[in-house]
């Protein structure tokens, strides 16, 4: 069991602290991200910074290493534990999940400055638990087509996600999560909000960038 948590572990962060937005800008611009915009290495400033393209594909990519950490947990967890209880199963795969975030908000590449963790915090939910993660996005889309701010969308939708888990989780009848798969689900969101509390800051100013509007000269 220790064997297996710390092989999980390590695993998942190290998956998670690839810093897709930093090393596709350094590819395709030869520019740090770091230097841009607001600094972070996240899809938004990507975007903001480095053009549509590079901006979708950092998304695409910190999403799809939030799945592949869980999907490797519950691997890692499957073949070094064949005889455990699918509850421990699930404490694997919300292990990879809450590991592989921290690894994305603090890798150690980069000095421990990493991303906000929106887009790979949606890719460990949406392999966790796929309708919850829909429906939590649902809500992004709809705050960001009628707010245009990126980080209030940003932090609605991960708030979203834990009742969405929870509720749909009662609605299809599949039976009580253990106490840590839940507690990581609510662990995750709220990294993803106080990671945005610079945000939040600038939201109650009335100082935050909304999505498409021309910077001042």
């Amino acid at each position: 069991m220790v064997f297996a948590t710390l092989l999980i572990t390590v695993a998942s962060y190290l998956l998670g602290s690839i810093p897709t937005g930093y090393l596709l800008v350094r590819l395709f611009r030869h520019q740090d991200i770091r230097q841009a915009g607001s600094g972070n290495i996240g899809a938004t400033n990507v975007l903001r910074s480095g053009g549509k393209g590079l901006g979708a594909a950092t998304f695409l990519l910190d999403m799809l290493k939030g799945c592949s950490a869980v999907w490797l947990g519950a691997l890692l967890g499957r073949l070094l534990l064949p005889q455990c209880p699918l509850d421990k199963l699930y404490e694997a795969e919300a292990l990879a999940a809450l590991v592989a975030v921290l690894g994305h908000v603090f890798p150690v590449w980069l000095g421990f400055r990493g991303g906000k963790g929106v887009a790979t915090g949606f890719g460990v939910f949406l392999a966790a638990t796929p309708l919850a993660a829909l429906a939590a996005i649902s809500v992004f889309f709809v705050v960001l087509a009628i707010s245009r701010y990126v980080s209030l969308a940003s932090i609605l939708g991960a708030a979203s996600f834990p009742p969405f888990a929870w509720l749909l989780n009662r609605i299809q009848g599949g039976g009580d999560r253990p106490a840590f798969f839940i507690a990581v689900e609510i662990a995750v969101a709220l990294i993803i909000i106080l990671k945005h509390h610079q945000n939040i800051r600038r939201l109650i100013a009335g100082t935050e960038s909304r999505l498409g509007a021309k910077k001042p000269a």
